[in-house]
Protein backbone atom coordinates (compact mmCIF):
# COMPACT_ATOMS: atom_id res chain seq x y z
CA UNK A 1 0.00 0.00 0.00
CA UNK A 2 1.25 3.36 -0.96
CA UNK A 3 0.70 6.16 1.56
CA UNK A 4 -0.35 9.33 0.71
CA UNK A 5 -0.66 12.61 2.18
CA UNK A 6 -3.12 15.29 0.85
CA UNK A 7 -2.97 18.92 2.37
CA UNK A 8 -5.31 21.43 1.98
CA UNK A 9 -5.48 25.01 3.32
CA UNK A 10 -7.58 26.99 5.61
CA UNK A 11 -9.81 29.63 4.08
CA UNK A 12 -8.28 33.30 3.60
CA UNK A 13 -9.14 36.18 1.37
CA UNK A 14 -12.32 36.72 3.34
CA UNK A 15 -13.55 33.47 1.75
CA UNK A 16 -15.70 31.50 4.49
CA UNK A 17 -14.62 27.95 2.99
CA UNK A 18 -11.40 26.61 1.36
CA UNK A 19 -12.75 24.37 -1.41
CA UNK A 20 -9.02 22.31 -1.43
CA UNK A 21 -9.67 21.73 2.16
CA UNK A 22 -12.93 20.12 1.59
CA UNK A 23 -12.40 18.56 -1.18
CA UNK A 24 -9.15 16.86 0.53
CA UNK A 25 -11.48 15.58 3.47
CA UNK A 26 -13.94 13.98 0.82
CA UNK A 27 -11.65 12.37 -1.27
CA UNK A 28 -9.98 11.04 1.97
CA UNK A 29 -13.29 9.82 2.68
CA UNK A 30 -13.84 8.51 -0.58
CA UNK A 31 -10.86 6.55 -0.22
CA UNK A 32 -8.46 4.91 -3.43
CA UNK A 33 -7.74 1.72 -4.32
CA UNK A 34 -4.05 0.54 -3.05
CA UNK A 35 -3.53 3.69 -1.17
CA UNK A 36 -3.59 4.66 2.63
CA UNK A 37 -5.11 8.46 2.68
CA UNK A 38 -4.41 10.62 5.05
CA UNK A 39 -4.85 14.28 5.35
CA UNK A 40 -3.51 17.69 7.07
CA UNK A 41 -5.02 21.33 7.14
CA UNK A 42 -2.45 23.94 6.62
CA UNK A 43 -3.11 27.67 7.49
CA UNK A 44 -2.53 30.39 4.94
CA UNK A 45 0.79 31.38 6.42
CA UNK A 46 4.22 31.86 5.67
CA UNK A 47 6.32 29.96 7.52
CA UNK A 48 3.80 28.05 9.75
CA UNK A 49 2.31 26.51 6.81
CA UNK A 50 5.82 24.75 6.00
CA UNK A 51 6.04 23.65 10.12
CA UNK A 52 2.67 22.36 9.56
CA UNK A 53 3.55 20.50 6.88
CA UNK A 54 6.78 19.20 8.08
CA UNK A 55 5.30 17.73 11.06
CA UNK A 56 2.35 16.10 9.09
CA UNK A 57 5.15 14.31 6.86
CA UNK A 58 7.01 13.90 10.27
CA UNK A 59 3.55 11.94 11.37
CA UNK A 60 2.47 10.06 8.25
CA UNK A 61 5.80 9.04 6.73
CA UNK A 62 4.20 9.34 3.27
CA UNK A 63 5.40 7.94 0.14
CA UNK A 64 3.70 10.45 -1.77
CA UNK A 65 2.53 13.93 -0.61
CA UNK A 66 0.00 16.02 -2.79
CA UNK A 67 -0.64 19.46 -1.64
CA UNK A 68 -3.52 21.45 -2.70
CA UNK A 69 -4.53 24.52 -3.14
CA UNK A 70 -7.64 26.95 -4.20
CA UNK A 71 -7.00 28.58 -7.21
CA UNK A 72 -10.47 31.20 -7.25
CA UNK A 73 -10.81 31.98 -11.36
CA UNK A 74 -9.48 28.98 -12.79
CA UNK A 75 -12.11 26.62 -14.47
CA UNK A 76 -10.52 23.15 -14.39
CA UNK A 77 -7.99 21.07 -12.24
CA UNK A 78 -4.99 22.36 -12.60
CA UNK A 79 -1.56 20.21 -11.54
CA UNK A 80 1.38 22.60 -11.15
CA UNK A 81 4.56 21.94 -13.22
CA UNK A 82 7.02 23.85 -11.05
CA UNK A 83 7.92 25.76 -7.67
CA UNK A 84 9.86 29.18 -7.59
CA UNK A 85 12.24 30.33 -4.56
CA UNK A 86 10.12 33.49 -4.18
CA UNK A 87 7.51 34.58 -1.90
CA UNK A 88 5.87 37.95 -3.46
CA UNK A 89 2.33 38.21 -2.03
CA UNK A 90 -0.06 40.62 -3.18
CA UNK A 91 -2.27 40.43 -0.14
CA UNK A 92 -1.62 39.51 3.21
CA UNK A 93 -1.55 36.13 4.78
CA UNK A 94 -3.45 35.05 7.23
CA UNK A 95 -1.01 35.87 10.13
CA UNK A 96 -1.03 39.73 8.49
CA UNK A 97 2.51 39.21 6.99
CA UNK A 98 3.24 40.23 3.22
CA UNK A 99 6.40 38.97 2.28
CA UNK A 100 7.76 40.80 -1.24
CA UNK A 101 10.50 39.16 -3.34
CA UNK A 102 12.18 37.63 -0.36
CA UNK A 103 13.32 33.50 -1.20
CA UNK A 104 11.01 30.78 0.15
CA UNK A 105 14.46 28.95 1.25
CA UNK A 106 17.57 31.44 1.14
CA UNK A 107 20.59 29.99 -0.59
CA UNK A 108 18.06 27.50 -2.68
CA UNK A 109 17.48 26.58 -5.91
CA UNK A 110 15.88 28.93 -8.06
CA UNK A 111 12.91 26.17 -8.90
CA UNK A 112 11.95 22.94 -8.18
CA UNK A 113 9.78 20.67 -10.86
CA UNK A 114 6.94 18.15 -9.55
CA UNK A 115 7.84 14.69 -9.30
CA UNK A 116 4.86 13.85 -10.43
CA UNK A 117 3.73 12.45 -13.35
CA UNK A 118 2.41 15.68 -14.20
CA UNK A 119 1.01 15.38 -17.74
CA UNK A 120 0.11 11.77 -16.99
CA UNK A 121 -2.26 13.26 -14.17
CA UNK A 122 -3.82 15.48 -16.02
CA UNK A 123 -5.10 12.84 -19.01
CA UNK A 124 -6.10 10.78 -16.17
CA UNK A 125 -8.29 13.59 -14.67
CA UNK A 126 -9.66 14.02 -18.11
CA UNK A 127 -10.51 10.38 -18.63
CA UNK A 128 -12.62 10.56 -15.87
CA UNK A 129 -14.48 13.50 -17.33
CA UNK A 130 -13.11 16.06 -15.42
CA UNK A 131 -11.80 19.31 -16.44
CA UNK A 132 -7.85 19.71 -16.53
CA UNK A 133 -4.75 21.15 -17.49
CA UNK A 134 -0.96 21.43 -16.85
CA UNK A 135 -0.19 25.04 -14.85
CA UNK A 136 2.78 26.75 -15.29
CA UNK A 137 3.29 28.71 -12.34
CA UNK A 138 1.99 28.20 -9.06
CA UNK A 139 1.96 31.96 -8.17
CA UNK A 140 3.71 33.47 -5.36
CA UNK A 141 1.53 32.94 -2.49
CA UNK A 142 1.03 30.82 0.08
CA UNK A 143 0.70 28.01 -2.24
CA UNK A 144 4.26 28.32 -4.07
CA UNK A 145 5.67 29.01 -0.84
CA UNK A 146 4.22 25.15 0.81
CA UNK A 147 5.01 23.95 -2.99
CA UNK A 148 8.43 24.77 -3.33
CA UNK A 149 8.96 24.14 0.61
CA UNK A 150 7.67 20.02 0.16
CA UNK A 151 9.90 19.48 -2.92
CA UNK A 152 12.85 21.26 -1.09
CA UNK A 153 12.48 19.00 1.95
CA UNK A 154 12.40 16.13 0.04
CA UNK A 155 15.20 17.29 -2.07
CA UNK A 156 17.46 17.37 1.09
CA UNK A 157 16.24 15.53 3.86
CA UNK A 158 13.23 13.24 2.65
CA UNK A 159 15.58 11.26 -0.50
CA UNK A 160 12.57 8.55 -2.02
CA UNK A 161 9.51 11.51 -1.41
CA UNK A 162 7.66 12.10 -4.56
CA UNK A 163 5.17 15.57 -4.81
CA UNK A 164 3.78 18.27 -6.17
CA UNK A 165 0.87 20.92 -6.03
CA UNK A 166 -2.43 20.75 -7.64
CA UNK A 167 -5.07 23.66 -7.70
CA UNK A 168 -8.85 23.42 -7.65
CA UNK A 169 -11.74 26.18 -8.42
CA UNK A 170 -13.82 27.80 -6.60
CA UNK A 171 -16.86 25.40 -4.68
CA UNK A 172 -20.24 26.50 -6.43
CA UNK A 173 -21.07 28.38 -2.71
CA UNK A 174 -18.17 30.33 -3.19
CA UNK A 175 -19.66 32.38 -6.66
CA UNK A 176 -23.02 32.94 -6.35
CA UNK A 177 -22.26 36.50 -6.38
CA UNK A 178 -20.28 36.28 -9.05
CA UNK A 179 -19.53 35.25 -12.22
CA UNK A 180 -16.82 33.19 -11.99
CA UNK A 181 -16.14 29.44 -13.02
CA UNK A 182 -16.36 26.41 -10.48
CA UNK A 183 -16.23 22.67 -9.71
CA UNK A 184 -18.33 20.57 -7.11
CA UNK A 185 -16.16 20.26 -4.14
CA UNK A 186 -17.32 16.15 -4.97
CA UNK A 187 -16.02 16.36 -8.07
CA UNK A 188 -12.51 17.88 -7.17
CA UNK A 189 -12.27 14.72 -4.65
CA UNK A 190 -12.57 12.77 -7.03
CA UNK A 191 -9.91 14.29 -9.49
CA UNK A 192 -7.88 14.35 -6.65
CA UNK A 193 -8.20 10.74 -6.00
CA UNK A 194 -7.42 10.22 -9.74
CA UNK A 195 -4.07 11.92 -9.67
CA UNK A 196 -3.30 10.43 -6.42
CA UNK A 197 -4.06 6.87 -8.16
CA UNK A 198 -1.55 7.58 -10.87
CA UNK A 199 0.96 9.65 -9.44
CA UNK A 200 1.32 6.32 -7.11
CA UNK A 201 1.19 3.71 -9.70
CA UNK A 202 4.22 5.53 -12.24
CA UNK A 203 7.41 7.45 -12.00
CA UNK A 204 7.47 8.14 -15.39
CA UNK A 205 5.56 10.74 -17.52
CA UNK A 206 3.56 10.51 -20.79
CA UNK A 207 4.78 12.95 -23.81
CA UNK A 208 1.86 14.81 -24.81
CA UNK A 209 1.33 18.64 -25.11
CA UNK A 210 0.62 20.52 -21.81
CA UNK A 211 2.35 23.48 -22.47
CA UNK A 212 1.42 27.70 -22.46
CA UNK A 213 2.26 30.25 -24.80
CA UNK A 214 2.41 32.85 -22.42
Amino acid sequence: MTRVLLTGFEPFGGEGVNPSWEAVRAAAARGADGLVLSTAQLPCAFGTALDALREAVDRTAPDLVLCVGQAGGRPDITVERVAVNVDDARIPDNAGAQPVDEPVVPGGPAAYFATLPVKACVAAVREAGLPASVSQTAGTFVCNHVFYGLMHLAATERPGLRGGFVHVPYAPAQVTDRALPSLPVPATAEALCVIAVTAAGRTTDIRAEGGATH
